[in-house]
C-alpha cells in the first residue's frame, strides 16, 4: 500500500496539538487581610496601595473587631495578615488564634507603628522581631528608654541585602516620611533595610521565620509620601509575595 504524504499534514499536528495544548494557568490572587486600628492614617490613600496591586486582593479588619478574623475558620479567607495596627488589648483567645495561624504558615507583614502593638505580650516582639517603647520600662533587668519618632523627614533608604527576594529589583532610595529610633531589633532577624539618618534606628526592616511563618517587618509607611513612593510600593509586593511563599 503506498502512502502519499501532503506537504499540509505537518501543519495540520501543529495546529492540532497548540488548539489542545492547554493554556498555562494564571497565579491565584493572594488574599490579604490588612487589619487597623488605635492610629489615625491617610485611609485612602493607604488601601490604594493595595488596590492598585494587581496581585491581591484584600479585606480590611479594624479593632476591636479584628482579632475575630484570626479564628481558624475566619482565616481561611486570607492568606497574609498585614498588621497596620497600633493596639494593645489581646485576650488569650486572641494571642492563641494568632500564633495557630502562623504555625500553619501564614504570612505576616507589618507595618510602621505596628512596632508598637502588644507591649505587655512578649511573644509579639518575638514574632516580628523588634519592639518599640511606648514608655520606659526594664527589660530582663534592662532599662529601655521610651523610643522615639520624628515626622517629615527626607532621608535615604539603603538595600542591606540585594540578594533577598524582598529586596528584588530595588537600589537605594529617598523617601520622605516619619523615623523611628531607640526600638529593639531581634539577632534573629535578617537586615533588609539600613539607613544613616541620625533620628532613625539603624535597621529599618527586616525578615524572619517564626514557627511555620514568614515574617517581615517595614518601619516605613507613615502618610501618603510614603504610600505613593514606587520603591516602597515595589518593597510590600515583594514583602507580601515573599511572606506567601510565592517568591
Amino acid at each position: 500500500m503506498r502512502v502519499h504524504l501532503f506537504p499540509w499534514w505537518p501543519a495540520l499536528a501543529v495546529a492540532s496539538f497548540c488548539w489542545l495544548a492547554p493554556e498555562p494557568m494564571a497565579a491565584e490572587k493572594l488574599r490579604l487581610l490588612v487589619v487597623h486600628g488605635g492610629h489615625e492614617f491617610e485611609t485612602n490613600q493607604f488601601l490604594q496601595v493595595f488596590r492598585d496591586n494587581t496581585n491581591v486582593t484584600f479585606d480590611v479588619a479594624q479593632h476591636p473587631q479584628a482579632h475575630t478574623r484570626w479564628q481558624a475558620e475566619p482565616s481561611k479567607e486570607w492568606d497574609v495578615l498585614v498588621l497596620y495596627d497600633f493596639w494593645q488589648e489581646i485576650d488569650d483567645s486572641a494571642k492563641a488564634d494568632l500564633v495557630a495561624r502562623l504555625k500553619e504558615g501564614k504570612g505576616l507583614v507589618a507595618l510602621h507603628h505596628a512596632l508598637a502593638n502588644y507591649q505587655k505580650w512578649p511573644e509579639y516582639e518575638r514574632m516580628i522581631g523588634g519592639k518599640y517603647y511606648l514608655e520606659k520600662q526594664a527589660t530582663n533587668g534592662v532599662e529601655k528608654p521610651q523610643s522615639t519618632y520624628k515626622h517629615d523627614v527626607e532621608f535615604t533608604v539603603r538595600i542591606a541585602n540585594n540578594q533577598h527576594p524582598v529586596t528584588q529589583g530595588l537600589t537605594d532610595f529617598v523617601i520622605f516620611d516619619e523615623v523611628y529610633g531607640g526600638f529593639d531589633v531581634s539577632s534573629q532577624t535578617h537586615a533588609l533595610l539600613t539607613t544613616d539618618e541620625p533620628a532613625s534606628g539603624k535597621t529599618i526592616a527586616w525578615a524572619k521565620t517564626y514557627e511555620a511563618a514568614r515574617v517581615v517587618y517595614i518601619q516605613l509607611g507613615h502618610d501618603h509620601r510614603a504610600y505613593e513612593n514606587p520603591h516602597f510600593r515595589r518593597l510590600l509586593d515583594n514583602a507580601i509575595r515573599w511572606v506567601a511563599k510565592r517568591d
